[in-house]
């Protein structure tokens, strides 16, 4: 999950962006005379007065006395991880205008542009500056632009930069005036996890926050929102604002609206708190054979690792028992199905899991999906199972470029997925038990980078689970991402979070329970789910995988989430006793730890 430099992965990137920019009159252009009635719109350039009137990602950027270009301060940005340190502020410019952006800056690739221009946006930078660098560009606004944002950021991996004396110089906007209180809220069709809202736009507004209880919940362009991840047969209370470059509006009216009967997402009978576990089926692992009849009863969900393809497209899934072999206390076929039936007789529910770390799966054709639906449906019906699991990881889910929206999404293999899904929850109705266990790559990694990112040179991979958890959410029972094997996250606090305590589980979730902007777009939010959609996964012992969490901690982390205690120094936007539960790797795993984590959090959720 580490990105590399720009030497190693941008190279011919930045040698097209630089290209471009001598063309453009980026680096190699000198700036147009400004005109008499121009001036410098750049708020606190200089960083004078600190950070004042400036924004920088993960807190990435201080203000030092040394070295600086002019004055007494300068800008100091350290890139970390996956942040490039972008430190930002939004210009009222005036439409149809030619504006120069121009700064000092030391360091290695180092950039400057403006976004939101109306017209082209633009970008220049340098790759290595050991001494102070004017770098220079123009844009135009387009003829309706009221405001740009202008920036300067540096590369991922890359050492720290630094920025002083940063112009914006060109015709001053006309004030812009917050906009109205939005009027006319009110609440349309609702279902068991969602309410539809509209209103009556307000005059000069760019956009509208809707609040959820006080908490705001979705930024949105539009006059109308559909608030998701509710829970069913529960009263609401909405309000929205306007906002523009100017600030936001007071809140509207609250229009209250109660959701419909029934939970959503299946899985009929499942308990309020729930244990998950994957039980090695196919093969030992390392860990032993555990026979389908020797699953502890502390095990709510038992999910048959692994249903794996016959190639990596052809959507064949197949699924057989350990090979004697391999595990020597294997049972039959026979034994297994007796075993499945007696267990769900007893209440728990058994899913065939997809995927896997070498099951890859890749629906490219409309034929791998149809042939994906018939065979997992031969599987179900075989062994007679509640539902399925799915744990593509690896390459089996990557967007394509220019995929850039999780709500609509492009891709073959994520959209023969999402229709191959819907098929079969359709076949088997709403007793269909659906989860998902994706990385943490796939989904919170989203927050921060989605897809192959508007240079085409991020992981394609980036936030791939996103529109298939949301495009089944009204048909998912359980979400369970591996808070392990994981890297250092971004968390809704803007802050990175290394697995292995408390905190990391905290953050992960809390990011799932409130919804976050996807790649940073406040216009594409992801929508909370429903707490009781909602597990943790985690390693059953040190042997089962990285990120292994002490019970205590684990403890901890499920006091805040439910009980507001034990947080550390995270805060959550909410709490939520309703948390469905916990998902470990694996049953086997477990055993061999002397049945340490079912022991534990069965007793923890008092089963």
């Amino acid at each position: 999950m580490e990105r590399t430099g720009p030497p190693a992965r941008f190279s011919g990137l930045l040698a097209a962006l630089s290209a471009a920019l001598l063309v453009a009159g980026g680096l190699a252009a000198s700036a147009p005379a400004a005109a008499a009635a121009d001036t410098d719109l750049a708020r606190n350039g200089g960083f004078e007065a600190g950070l004042d009137g400036w924004s920088c990602t993960g807190g990435s950027g201080a203000v030092v006395s040394t070295p600086t270009h002019g004055g007494t301060s300068a800008l100091k940005a350290t890139p970390a991880g996956s942040d490039n340190a972008e430190c930002s502020q939004t210009v009222t410019v005036k439409p149809d205008s030619t504006y120069t952006l121009s700064a000092w800056v030391q360091g290695s690739y180092v950039y400057l542009g403006a976004s939101g221009t109306g017209t082209t946006d633009v970008s220049t930078w340098t790759q290595s500056s050991p001494g102070w660098t004017q770098l220079t560009t123009t844009f135009k606004t387009g003829a309706a632009t009221t405001s740009v944002k202008i920036y300067t950021h540096g590369w991922y991996g890359t050492p720290t930069y630094y920025a002083d004396d940063l112009t914006l110089v060109g015709p001053g906007g006309d004030p812009v005036a917050i906009p109205a209180t939005p009027a006319g809220l009110r609440a349309g069709t609702t279902t068991s996890s969602s309410v539809a809202l509209s209103w009556t736009g307000s005059t000069g507004a760019a956009g509208y926050n809707v609040y959820r209880g006080g908490t705001k919940v979705l930024s949105v362009t539009g006059t109308s929102a559909t608030v998701t991840g509710l829970a069913a047969s529960t009263a609401y209370s909405f309000q929205v604002t306007a906002t523009n470059s100017a600030g936001e509006s007071a809140k509207s009216a609250t229009v209250t609206a109660t959701t419909a009967a029934g939970g959503g997402g299946g899985g009929s009978g499942l308990p309020t708190h729930a244990l998950v576990g994957y039980l090695h089926s196919s093969f030992a692992n390392g860990s032993g054979y555990t026979r389908m009849a020797d699953v502890p009863d502390s095990w709510d969900v038992i999910d048959l690792a692994f249903g794996e393809p016959t190639s990596v497209t052809s959507g064949d899934i197949r699924f057989s028992l350990c090979p004697v072999t391999e595990c020597p206390n294997v049972e039959s076929v026979a034994e297994f199905k007796a075993a499945i039936k007696a267990k769900q007789a007893a209440g728990k529910k058994v899913l065939i899991s997809i995927g896997g770390q070498n099951g890859q799966v890749q629906l490219s054709t409309t034929a791998a999906r149809d042939t994906f639906v018939s065979s997992v449906s031969k599987i179900i019906d075989d062994y007679g199972l509640d539902g399925l699991d799915i744990d593509f990881e690896g390459h089996s889910l990557s967007l394509n470029t220019g995929d850039t929206d999780f709500r609509n999404p492009t891709t073959p293999v994520v959209v023969n997925l999402i229709s191959a899904v819907k098929t079969l929850k359709a076949k088997y109705g709403d007793k269909f038990v659906l989860t998902m266990a994706p990385e943490t790559f796939f989904v919170q990694l989203g927050y921060q980078y989605y897809g192959s990112g508007p240079w085409g040179g991020q992981d394609p991979r980036a936030g791939a689970y996103l529109p298939v958890i949301h495009a089944l959410r009204d048909d998912l029972t359980l979400l369970h991402v591996q808070d392990y094997n994981s890297g250092s996250i971004m968390g809704l606090d803007n802050q990175y979070h290394s697995m292995g305590g408390a905190d990391f589980h905290i953050a992960m979730t809390d990011m799932l329970l409130t919804g976050f902007p996807v790649a940073g777009d406040t216009t594409k939010v992801f929508p909370a789910l429903r707490p009781d959609q909602v597990s943790i996964g985690l390693p059953a012992s040190t042997q089962a995988g990285n990120g292994y969490t002490s019970p205590s901690e684990v403890g901890k982390a499920l006091n805040c989430l439910t009980k507001k205690t034990d947080c550390g120094s995270y805060t959550t936007h909410g709490t939520w006793p309703g948390l469905r539960g916990l998902m470990t790797w694996s049953i086997n795993w477990d055993r061999f730890n002397n049945g340490e984590f079912s022991k534990n959090f069965d007793a923890y959720f008092g089963g």
